[in-house]
């Protein structure tokens, strides 16, 4: 909206409007705006929300702490939403596809996460939405976002910088640099710690001969990642800021990400695969570092609004679609390691209990409980404790993500 205006007075040559053109001055006043928005907006949501008794309703599981959050309000994800997409409707290029595909993600999965909160409050049904609609939820996005990243045209990727673009840049020196082809739609993508390192979905079907169905391999990797990660993001809703901060640290890594696969510059110095108009995402990431940030204020303990699934599975699916869209989605095991690692232990834990109890007859556990920070929690750690080594934890897993950008 207000980069469509002054962009045509920027032609007009009006004063200061150029300075629109600068992704990191719309990226810079798109964190602002969220952070304001999800501070004005929140408080005002957290009143609503205890004036309609708009509250959690807590199991008994004997964990420190847990009663005393019955009634705490809920879909406080209103916030998250609110404080993201107004900035990025404000300050992003929305012609831009990938800015529509992380809009549209956005969108519906917070549908789907607002509808289970809302059977949960409204209908008193402690289940909420039935898995199997959040799973075809998950797949139909899934569907959606593969398919436009493969027929799409505004989504191209160069494997080299043009030669002519480093010379200028460079100088003369550049012309020993690798020479980049021309943009064209493909289905390759990065591999992390090898130098000229790509692996294109289409070898999967290769040794069939059916490389013209490669797109659908693709596209049910897409869906796995967006279930996996926005799953992941959801178990890591149980302790107050976990997940909030942790999808801070995963979209600031994200932002530096898209940066330079979107940059000419960045792209040829690192060596990586460059991917055109992919550098606006990072003022979606700004927006939605911003509303995280300023969701915290909120939620750090003692936390005064949870998220709820309206906000947990709406930051997975973005940080899934984010990554798929800058070709990194074989590093989302290293920068979401904190959401695989609550995934990997609610699996195991569930699998062992049922293999123990088919073998003995007696169900047996790895963890004291799942997911892994309520293991914690049962040790007798404090809850802020468990957050803040796990936001450790998450720093130190995207600084290892950065580095594979020269560990190659």
């Amino acid at each position: 909206m207000l980069y469509d205006i002054f962009m045509f007075l920027d032609n007009l040559d009006f004063p200061g409007a150029g300075l629109f053109q600068f992704l990191t001055f719309r990226a810079a006043l798109a964190i602002l705006g969220a952070l304001t928005i999800s501070l004005i907006f929140g408080k005002r949501l957290i009143d609503i929300l205890k004036e309609k008794q708009i509250g959690e309703s807590v199991r008994d599981l004997g964990l420190n702490g847990q009663v005393e959050k019955a009634g705490t309000p809920t879909m406080g994800g209103l916030i998250i939403l609110s404080a993201i997409v107004i900035p990025v409707l404000l300050f992003a290029d929305l012609s831009n596809i990938y800015i529509k595909l992380l809009l549209l993600t956005t969108i519906w999965m917070g549908a789907i996460g607002f509808t289970d909160d809302y059977i949960k409050v409204f209908k008193k049904n402690k289940k909420g939405l039935r898995g199997h609609f959040k799973i075809i939820g998950q797949i139909t996005l899934g569907i959606i976002i593969g398919s436009v990243l493969v027929f799409h045209p505004d989504v191209t990727m160069k494997e080299e910088v043009p030669i002519d673009s480093q010379i200028q840049l460079y100088g003369e020196s550049a012309k020993s640099a690798p020479v980049f082809g021309h943009a064209e739609q493909s289905l390759k993508t990065t591999i992390p710690f090898f130098k000229d390192a790509t692996f294109n979905y289409v070898k999967l079907l290769d040794w069939l001969g059916l490389n013209q169905y490669s797109w659908l391999i693709f596209i049910f990797v897409v869906i796995f990642i967006i279930t996996a990660v926005s799953n992941g993001a959801n178990l890591t809703d149980g302790l107050d800021g976990l997940a909030g901060g942790t999808s801070a640290i995963i979209a600031f890594t994200l932002a530096i990400l898209a940066y330079v696969s979107g940059s000419v510059v960045f792209a040829s110095y690192l060596d990586i695969m460059y991917i055109p108009n992919s550098g606006e995402l990072v003022v979606f990431a700004a927006a939605f570092i911003g509303a995280c940030i300023g969701f915290l204020w909120y939620n750090t303990y003692p936390a005064q609004v949870f998220m709820g699934d309206t906000g947990s599975l709406s930051l997975g699916a973005i940080i899934a679609v984010f990554a798929i869209a800058i070709r990194k989605e074989l590093l989302i095991p290293i920068l979401a390691g904190v959401f695989l690692i609550e995934n990997l232990s609610v699996i195991i834990q569930v699998s062992y209990f049922k293999y123990t109890k088919k073998q003995s007859g007696i169900g047996k556990r790895v963890f004291l409980m799942s997911p892994l920070h309520h293991h914690f929690q049962k040790q007798g750690l404090h809850e802020s404790k468990i957050v803040t080594r796990f936001w450790i934890l998450g720093i130190f897993l995207a600084i290892l993500t950065l580095i594979t950008l020269k560990l190659r």
